[in-house]
């Protein structure tokens, strides 16, 4: 048997797959939920036809969402999470004894559910003890919340369905008030490659920079995601992410990656001419 799954990278870009087995399909209320055992990639959950996990390589995107702004501020305790229905963010989260609460928001109960059964590794630490999980509509969540967390982390998916609400001006805008007067904001950025994922990230970027006094992007190469070029947002109200790195300190934590380093935090920002130029047109 030779199937193949395929995704659309762009109008005239595919992404394709072996596929050993299709493992499970269903329609959510919000979204088409699927996921594969690969040859290459291990398990992949799928969202809409979109590759949201891989087994393979999602400890990078974890990896970078979360330990950039941990080390740029180890004494974060409280942190909002939306999204990251696949639990590795919170993983990366748990591993910090410092951090007394997480409230994880995610509008599909079934996405975690799935994620539970089919990606053990990833959703392990959603039943750890600090973690509070929300089903619902983070858009609405946030807009609730007023100086309540050090960090925000928005774990989300592409800017069309669910997540839509979540790369809006209003949004950043409440995250901006949600958090305290030392908060930081990350989020996916989107990749620079293509030209639809490419103004998606600078809608993203001028908005968020609209609100906070300090907004960086970093990158990193996750193979399975778009040209696998990818970004990520950095937003605070008074941390800058290489001035304020405190490398000493993470290191001291003794924690094991496969991707981050304190080196490798430093050189993520330096981006390439073509980002920068997009980066300088969205502001």
């Amino acid at each position: 048997m030779n199937l193949w799954y395929t995704e659309d990278h762009s109008p005239h870009v595919r992404f394709s797959f072996r596929v050993e087995e299709h493992l499970y399909t269903a329609t959510s209320e919000f979204q088409k939920i699927d996921v594969f055992q690969s040859t290459e990639f291990g398990r992949i959950l799928t969202l809409d036809g979109y590759v949201m996990v891989t087994e393979k390589d999602e400890f990078i995107y974890h990896d970078m969402i979360v330990h950039v702004p941990l080390a740029t501020s180890p004494a974060i305790e409280k942190v909002l999470v939306i999204g990251a229905g696949d639990g590795g963010t919170v993983r990366e989260l748990t591993r910090y004894p410092n951090i007394k609460q997480i409230d994880m928001v995610e509008i599909d109960r079934q996405v975690v559910e799935v994620c539970q059964k089919f990606l053990p590794k990833t959703a392990a630490q959603l039943t750890d003890p600090r973690v509070n999980l929300y089903f619902e509509d983070g858009l609405k969540f946030v807009r609730q919340q007023e100086n309540a967390y050090d960090l925000i982390i928005v774990d989300s998916t592409d800017p069309f369905g669910p997540g839509e609400g979540l790369f809006t001006k209003e949004f950043y805008g409440n995250c901006y008030k949600a958090l305290n007067d030392e908060g930081i904001l990350v989020n996916q950025h989107e990749s620079p490659f293509y030209a639809e994922d490419a103004r998606g990230m600078q809608r993203a970027h001028k908005s968020i920079m609209g609100f906070f006094p300090i907004s960086k992007v970093y990158q990193a190469h996750i193979p399975t995601y778009p040209s696998g070029h990818w970004l990520f947002g950095f937003a605070s109200k008074k941390y800058h992410p290489i001035e304020d790195l405190q490398a000493d300190i993470w290191n001291e934590l003794g924690l094991k990656t496969n991707y981050y380093n304190t080196k490798l935090h430093a050189g993520s920002f330096a981006l390439p001419n073509y980002v920068k130029e997009l980066l300088i047109h969205a502001e």
